[in-house]
């Protein structure tokens, strides 16, 4: 073969040291291995809270800015959901100069402790694990090393095995082999189980060869890797590497070679962080620029006005400047406060550009509309409801509820105590319950502490705004709701009532407020879709056999269980919530306002007569309980104008001063109705907030309060817009009231990772895919508030478009619901103030 002197020159670059290779990964400061446009996480977060697996744990891989690989750790089954073990960390040690994390974990209950080595190799990582001793012989062909991939990033791509090819499936379609009943416990047949067979296997693969920004090539130096579709065992499965653990071995018993694509020069492309929503004329206006971290341009946003004809206007904005670092980001922003003409803008910066969105005097007027319109009907649980020629589910639990077990401890932080406080025994059908409430979250329980939130939210807009809007029709007796259709009444005050109603039947059921009421399974709560089906909606009778009926009654013991342990900080919640309640419903359902009002009234005067019940256990049993207790005083205050609430309000002061950040509203709302003396008081605090909270908003550039905990911060955001709004309605002079502006901004776009709007359906472009319990269908429920970007350690922020099931990030709760109606009148009213 005769070489031209370029193809010589070629050849023999070939074969210099480095040409044509991948760039090393190398350890950082920051504890991960990181390369150009990809790194590799390594035990730098773990699974927190009441799930085993939130799919933030062990070895895990961000290639070109999208986290498509995690939980790579020993397990014990081949497709782990939410509800299997996994391991504890024990230590996670970290040595820069041989590139190597060692991170200790352990089974106690299972005494097996083991040790994942991951080690920078050349254009990968090497992932080992070590066993100080055999594994136990009891998980023998259970224990085995996996690693999982994100599917929605693997749909319509390939793979190779051993060098033969293979289609990522679209859809669950893999062999699987029966085993027992899934959970028998539950005294409900549920069917045969299931395990899923690999759908390949060989020694290394190569996944989505053709596709730079996804290729991953995993090699086991012993043995062989198995590729398995977790999603034939449910929805939210992922595609999953795994390697079996050999038993009656010690030492280092399995090593893979890890690559995750990397390529030279590689850097995201700018985000414009702005408001999907748009703004007032008047309103503050910053656009930030995320850029990758390796960026160096320094280029200039514009801002273009859309004309009617198409013509895009350039308009004249302030200079673009830098705007620091923040996580693994760095940013500049431009002030375009100037521009106040109305119209139809967007925002350019380089190659990128922004959706459109408003300038208008009334971009807050409708903002709040999808959430009650069609969240909060949707989530109405004990109702059929439609909207149109779509039935979202029909009426559902009308078997409520059977009492719970007692001494147990149950799903979803659920638990019941020693006794049952009240007149059932454990299994007995509770008459009574099957009323009002709406459903938690993307899940279907009744979780009284957050109808507590939501109802007090719900009364502090009707009080404050009066939002009169009808789009509604609600019928408590045949349980029906017609979404977008009027019927007379204002739907706040109808969604008020809903709320009311089951706080109302816990209290004639039982005689004091509840926890909640929740599956008596996992493979209920695990239920997807339509809740009238959830349950057959008869009252479970132990004497028939699953799947007879008699006398309106059946052998399915699907019934949800209700825990029923008094809480005195629970009891005081519901005092609060039901007093306030009880003034927003007069005059319009006086019956349930009188009700309400008296129940409050005597369980205060019952908790005040007796020591504390202090029974406490997850989330679901009231906040701390001088909060509850101080926020019951005010409320029961501000319904009877009796002198003693204000008495013990001033008398719990110095236990909620130290703790004045989660108690400013209430706070807040005693003002007016307190001596002068209590101002004083309050004043220091309201200036300690104000300092504090100026330090945790200057930490990033969006300016608001980001939290870096195992559920995404929108909720915090939400408060502290509220906080501001109502500090400034009172200390004028020291809160201006802007933070509530910005929590908007930051809910429709303003925030890191991208600009959506965490609200589904407003916005130019907002959340399309989420965790409402419509989620197995890629979809979302309009005006749902989902939790937003995930901040994972230590410096990645997170919100997926593509994946709905991620509940940290994408999980719609009632709550914020009902902090976003709220939060937007509190702009418009504060808007139309300043005009």
């Amino acid at each position: 073969m005769i070489r031209t002197p370029i193809a010589l020159a070629v050849a023999l670059a070939a074969m210099a040291p480095g040409f044509a290779q991948a760039p090393r990964f190398t350890l950082n400061e920051l504890g991960y291995y990181e390369a150009p446009g990809a790194d590799v996480l390594s035990f730098s977060n773990t699974n927190e809270g009441s799930f085993a697996d939130a799919k933030i744990s062990g070895v895990e891989i961000i290639q070109q800015d999208m986290r498509t690989v995690t939980n790579g750790d020993v397990r014990l089954a081949a497709t782990p959901g939410q509800w299997d073990p996994s391991a504890t960390v024990v230590d996670r040690n970290v040595d820069r100069a041989t590139g190597t994390v060692r991170t200790t974990l352990e089974y106690a209950s299972l005494h097996f402790r083991y040790v994942v080595v991951t080690r920078a190799a050349g254009d990968g990582v090497e992932v080992s694990v070590e066993l100080p001793e055999a594994m136990p012989a009891a998980l023998a062909g259970k224990a085995g090393f996996n690693l999982e991939f994100l599917p929605a990033a693997y749909f319509h791509k390939s793979y190779m095995v051993d060098g033969a090819p293979g289609i990522f499936p679209r859809y669950p379609a893999s062999a699987m082999e029966a085993t027992p009943e899934r959970n028998p416990a539950s005294g409900r047949s549920e069917g045969p189980g299931a395990e899923a067979l690999p759908i390949a296997s060989g020694r290394s693969f190569v996944m989505a060869p053709e596709d730079p920004a996804h290729r991953i090539t995993v090699t086991a130096q012993d043995g062989s890797i198995a590729l398995y579709d977790g999603r034939n065992q449910a929805q939210n499965g992922w595609f999953v590497l795994r390697s079996l653990l050999p038993a009656g071995r010690r030492g280092s018993v399995l090593r893979w070679t890890v690559k995750a694509n990397s390529v030279p020069g590689w850097q995201r492309p700018p985000s414009i962080a702005h408001s999907q929503l748009g703004y007032v004329p008047g309103a503050r206006k910053i656009a930030t620029v995320e850029l990758d971290r390796h960026a160096t341009n320094d280029g200039q946003l514009l801002l273009l006005r859309i004309e009617a004809d198409g013509r895009e206007v350039p308009v004249a904005i302030g200079p673009t400047i830098d705007a620091g670092r923040y996580l693994r980001y760095r940013y500049r922003s431009a002030d375009f406060s100037a521009v106040r003409t109305p119209g139809l803008y967007l925002l350019e910066y380089g190659a990128t550009r922004t959706l459109p969105f408003r300038i208008a005097d009334d971009i807050y007027a409708d903002a709040w509309h999808p959430t009650l319109d069609v969240y909060f009907p949707i989530a109405m649980d004990h109702m059929r409801v439609n909207e149109a020629y779509r039935v979202w589910h029909g009426d559902s639990h009308r078997d409520d509820a059977r009492q719970a077990p007692i001494n147990h401890e149950h799903i979803d932080l659920y638990a019941q105590g020693p006794s049952t406080d009240d007149r059932y025994a454990p299994g007995e059908h509770i008459p009574g319950l099957n009323v009002g409430g709406w459903f938690d979250a993307g899940d279907f329980d009744i979780r009284t502490e957050t109808h507590h939130a939501v109802v007090q939210s719900m009364v502090r807009s009707w009080e404050q705004y009066r939002p009169t809007r009808d789009t509604t029709s609600i019928d408590e007796r045949l349980r029906r709701t017609e979404i977008h259709v009027p019927d007379g009444s204002p739907d706040l005050l109808e969604q008020i009532r809903h709320g009311t109603l089951q706080l109302v039947a816990q209290f004639d059921a039982v005689g004091h407020a509840i926890n909640g009421i929740v599956e008596p399974d996992v493979g209920e709560y695990t239920h997807l879709g339509d809740a009238g089906s959830k349950t057959d909606g008869l009252i479970y009778d132990p004497h028939l056999r699953p799947g007879e009926e008699r006398d309106g009654k059946s052998g399915w013991p699907d019934d949800r269980w209700a825990f029923t342990t008094r809480s005195s900080a629970l009891n005081y919640g519901s005092i609060a919530t039901l007093a306030a309640a009880s003034r927003a419903l007069k005059g319009f359902d006086d019956a349930l306002a009188d009700k309400a009002r008296h129940i409050a009234e005597t369980t205060w005067a019952e908790e005040q007569g007796h020591a504390p019940d202090l029974f406490h256990h997850g989330n679901t049993t009231g906040g701390p309980l001088a909060d509850e207790q101080f926020a019951a005083a005010i409320e029961m205050l501000k319904t009877t104008g009796d002198t003693r609430y204000a008495e013990a309000a001033q008398s719990l002061w110095p236990q909620i001063a130290p703790y004045f950040a989660r108690n400013v509203q209430i706070a807040m709302e005693a003002l007016p109705l307190m001596p002068a003396s209590f101002r004083a008081a309050v004043e220091p605090e309201v200036r300690a907030w104000k300092a504090d909270s100026d330090k945790l908003v200057s930490a990033n550039p969006f300016g608001v309060p980001i939290t870096t905990g195992g559920w995404a911060g929108n909720g915090a955001v939400m408060e502290y817009g509220l906080d501001s709004y109502a500090l400034h309605k009172a200390f004028p002079d020291i809160v201006d009231g802007s933070g509530l502006f910005r929590a908007i901004d930051y809910l429709t776009g303003h925030h890191p990772g991208s600009d959506i709007s965490f609200v589904s359906a407003v916005g130019t472009r907002s959340k399309e895919i989420a965790y409402g319990n419509n989620r197995a269908d890629f979809t979302f429920i309009a005006g749902g508030v989902v939790p937003g970007e995930l901040i994972l350690k230590p410096d990645f922020p997170e919100n997926k478009e593509n994946w709905p099931f991620f509940w940290g990030e994408n999980e719609y709760v009632i709550n914020e619901g009902a902090l976003w109606i709220e939060l937007v009148n509190a702009a418009a009213t504060l808007t139309k103030d300043a005009r």
